[in-house]
């Protein structure tokens, strides 16, 4: 057993009932070891975090980190600290970015406690990415990334209790978290040496093209085209992180939803390539179906890409017509 010990789980751990008895990203020690043989779990079966990938998600804390004390200078001064943000966080966030497993990436951003910090960087990482995807400059995607970073900058004005409340919003509470996009944007116009398209994404991430956002119900025409990048990127990363009132989202739904316009009509255009370039890169990639069992995509549907064909041992299912399936996780070994 000494050549697990030390070595850092990438999944929770659970026993032939499903109870949870290691969460994920768990660094294993000798109880931990003992607790897995009395429970007669094959410790051959575990996926762990590799070392390369352990430093891409030490690289995404430390930025969090550095992030989270910014925020809170913030908070507390009521001023932007524009050059230690684009000295400190952005080549961080730019760098990410480029990671080439998109997958890993996901795995990487996804927020699992002190949401709101994760969240900005998250966004911003995602953002950056679609942007790339999208075929901008690299002014365009540097005035882009710091956008999305700071997209929610508006919550420092925002109770922490309101932020972190793990049950339902009352109206008030909720109107009152609706008003970080104002604060935003009130804290970045007047910020010297900023894009003015930065200050209009804090305001308009979550404007809608039906006008069925907030807070002013703008429709298409009238959102900026970065403060609908931000928008998609804010919904992806949300849906599948841990938050306080509900668990990530299985992939199927987060990728199905957003096609449909469950969160809000986003911009369709910017949906499709997000979406396209995730799923043609899953070709090759081990999968979790929502049955439980694990396979490879070997290939994509043409007529509808959302439902590969899967290769489960030596059986091939075509997704598009089992309803009774569907992919939950993409799983990163």
């Amino acid at each position: 057993m000494d050549s697990f010990f030390g070595r850092k789980v990438k999944s929770d751990i659970t026993n032939l009932n499903g109870l949870s008895l290691i969460p994920a990203h768990t660094t294993l020690y000798q109880e931990h070891l003992t607790l897995l043989k009395n429970h007669s779990i094959d410790l051959y079966s575990i996926v762990f975090v590799s070392e390369d990938e352990d430093g891409y998600e030490q690289s995404i804390k430390q930025v969090v980190n550095t992030s989270k004390e910014l925020f809170q200078s913030i908070r507390t001064s009521g001023k932007i600290p524009l050059l230690d943000i684009q000295k400190n966080i952005l080549p961080a966030v730019q760098q990410a970015s480029e990671q080439a497993n998109v997958f890993q990436l996901f795995e990487a951003v996804k927020a699992t406690d002190e949401y709101t910090y994760q969240h900005n960087i998250g966004v911003g990482i995602l953002s950056t990415l679609i942007g790339r995807w999208l075929h901008l400059t690299e002014s365009e995607i540097a005035i882009l990334s710091l956008a999305a970073t700071l997209h929610d900058i508006g919550k420092v004005k925002v109770p922490i209790e309101i932020l972190n409340k793990p049950g339902k919003l009352t109206d008030d509470e909720f109107a009152l978290i609706k008003k970080h996009t104002v604060y935003g944007y009130e804290l970045l116009k007047d910020t010297i040496g900023i894009d003015q398209r930065i200050p209009l994404v804090a305001l308009q991430h979550h404007e809608r093209n039906d006008g069925k956002g907030y807070p002013l119900g703008l429709k298409e025409g009238k959102i900026e085209f970065f403060s609908r990048i931000v928008a998609v990127a804010d919904i992806f990363h949300a849906m599948s992180s841990k938050r306080p009132y509900h668990d990530p989202l299985p992939f199927h739904e987060i990728v199905g939803q957003m096609r449909r316009g469950i969160f809000g009509e986003l911009d369709p255009s910017i949906v499709s390539v997000f979406l396209a370039n995730i799923v043609k890169r899953m070709v090759g990639e081990n999968v979790v179906l929502t049955d439980g069992r694990v396979g490879e995509v070997v290939s994509l549907n043409p007529h509808n890409i959302e439902t590969p064909f899967i290769k489960v041992n030596e059986e091939f299912i075509d997704l598009s017509k089992r309803n009774d399936i569907q992919i939950k996780e993409i799983r990163i070994d």
